[in-house]
């Protein structure tokens, strides 16, 4: 008698969209919101069984007025995940929104909140104030699959953290997932890792409450220091992009998950340093890490940027003097052309993200007659901390090493005429570890 008068709640639901409510058993993670365009915003989901799935949604301006994404199905095939968009937006307004799983209003216990990303140009007036935060490498345990004593995630508190920053979106820098021996040669293996490790509790209301976007770094496509041989890197793309929500994944010079997206006055040029690169111990041949095709894209990317920020994002570190592991200094030769050639272009307001080495360092690069190239590195998350604090860095900018779990928190502000760069490292209880403020015109003038 109960689960015939359940039946038919449900049935009543479907057929008048009334506000019928079910508990979040059917979801496994999320909702998260991915990408954000001024007419358009995806949304991402997984359920725990096949399910028709659709978002409701409503803006701040006008909350009476409800929108819909079309149904779509949860299939198990690709892991019972769901994407919609949300494709009745306005540039610039905010929204709150639900899921809808066989009709039913899915409760979360917290708000979920997206935004449409405002127009701008220059001629616009005034650039809007931007707040993203960056990190990578997210390690969460796996008791029933990895080696007995081998748990090198903690302080997941960090997530919880991190969405009391309420950041409009965060980047992340790769090592987004630590993808097992067991997991590397199929789909399903792919398909598991990334479910175990996005249904982490602590990472619910961050997915939930900002956009995220992603890079790769080796442990998100493959084994550890996998390159251009790896057998299964259309697989492991094939299961990034489902989890991910970035607008496009890959350009015609590098098919990986090469990409670019903007935000206020600032751009993001999302490098992949796996697809094209070339064994680390490779000794004939030209090295490369992003290959020539790639690299023109970037400098073609560049120099039709508008940008007064342009953030170039890469999984591993580009600056250090410290040629070790997989930095770019053991790829001397790619590293110095990318370098010269943003120079000869003369491209304006660079500065490079990266993560990879399991702690946070800003590097700087004086350049003769230039301004100075900055590379910030992000890391770790969850992952057991490294001790670099000796890493032989020479650009290394004093007090700016540390070693512990950490974010960091980007801000961008000011008026056109004088915009400031604003860098908060935070360990995982949201305490701040350093910070330091650069001038937009620092990255446009030659430094004195």
């Amino acid at each position: 008698m109960a689960a015939a008068l359940a039946l038919l709640l449900a049935v009543i639901a479907v057929l008048t969209g009334a506000r019928a409510t079910a508990t979040d058993d059917v979801l496994r993670s999320g909702p998260m919101a991915g990408y954000s365009e001024p007419r358009e915003v995806l949304l991402w989901v997984q359920t725990v069984r096949e399910a028709r799935v659709r978002f409701v949604y409503w803006s701040d301006v006008a909350p009476e007025t409800r929108h819909s994404t079309v149904e779509v199905l949860a299939r198990k095939e690709d892991a019972f995940v769901a994407k919609a968009v949300a494709d009745e937006v306005r540039p610039g307004e905010r929204y709150s929104y639900e899921v809808r799983v066989d009709g039913v209003r899915v409760e979360r216990p917290y708000p979920l909140r997206f935004q449409a990303r405002s127009l701008f140009r220059m001629f616009r007036g005034e650039a809007p104030p931007v707040r993203f935060v960056l990190g990578s490498c997210y390690y969460a345990n796996d008791p029933q699959n990895d080696p007995r004593g081998w748990n090198p995630g903690a302080e997941e508190r960090i997530f919880d953290t991190i969405a009391a920053q309420q950041p409009d979106f965060m980047l992340w820098l790769g090592d987004n997932v630590y993808l097992r021996e067991q997991d590397w040669t199929t789909r399903t293996g792919m398909l598991e890792r990334y479910t175990q490790q996005r249904a982490l509790p602590e990472l619910q209301r961050l997915l939930g409450v900002t956009h995220h976007y992603a890079i790769w770094d080796d442990h998100d496509y493959g084994p550890n220091d996998s390159d251009r041989s790896f057998r299964d890197k259309h697989l492991a793309k094939q299961v990034f992009s489902l989890f991910w929500g970035n607008a496009a994944y890959g350009v015609p010079a590098s098919p990986g998950i090469t990409s670019r997206f903007a935000w206020g006055d600032a751009e993001f040029f999302l490098l992949d340093n796996r697809w094209n690169r070339t064994p680390n111990a490779r000794r004939t041949g030209e090295r490369r890490i992003l290959g020539a095709a790639q690299i023109d894209w970037l400098l073609d990317a560049l120099l039709s940027s508008y940008a007064t920020f342009k953030f170039v994002v890469m999984g591993g570190q580009v600056l250090t003097t410290h040629r070790t592991a997989e930095t770019y200094a053991t790829f001397p030769e790619e590293r110095e052309e990318l370098i010269r050639r943003i120079g000869e272009e003369r491209v304006r307001g660079v500065f490079i993200l990266t993560g990879d080495r399991h702690f946070t360092e800003l590097s700087r690069l004086d350049r003769p007659s230039d301004y100075p190239l900055y590379d910030l590195t992000v890391s770790p998350l969850t992952v057991s901390p490294s001790n670099g604090e000796r890493a032989p860095n020479t650009l290394r900018v004093p007090g700016t090493y540390v070693g512990v779990r950490n974010f960091g928190l980007i801000e961008l502000d000011g008026p056109r005429d004088d915009r400031r760069l604003t860098i908060t490292v935070r360990d995982s209880a949201g305490e701040p570890r350093w910070s330091r403020t650069i001038a937009a015109r620092e990255l446009l003038e030659p430094s004195e």
